[in-house]
């Protein structure tokens, strides 16, 4: 995802590297230990929050799509394929 948005423009590696790092850093400030288990998660704030600070989409959309994948997990079978539905955006 992050390489396909940025061929598409949306951000230069410089931005990556820096907004990366500064969530690297938030992280240790509240406590990571650092030992690289939690970097995926600071990966995935890094373009969260590319996202949402580029306008590609909103904080809102990107919680809407994270709680429809959640429910489309919950009921769909283990070694199925995850498709989303109309219902799994229902509040």
């Amino acid at each position: 995802m992050a390489l396909a948005l940025h061929q598409k423009g949306l951000f230069a590696w410089s931005e990556w590297s820096a907004m990366l790092g500064d969530e690297i850093k938030k992280a240790q400030a509240a406590g990571d230990p650092d030992t690289g288990e939690t970097y995926y998660l600071h990966w995935l704030a890094t373009l969260e929050r590319m996202v949402a600070e580029k306008g590609a989409a909103s904080r809102q959309a990107l919680a809407e799509h994270y709680r429809a994948w959640e429910r489309a997990t919950q009921r769909t079978p283990h070694g199925k394929p995850i498709e989303l539905q109309p219902e799994d955006f229902l509040k």
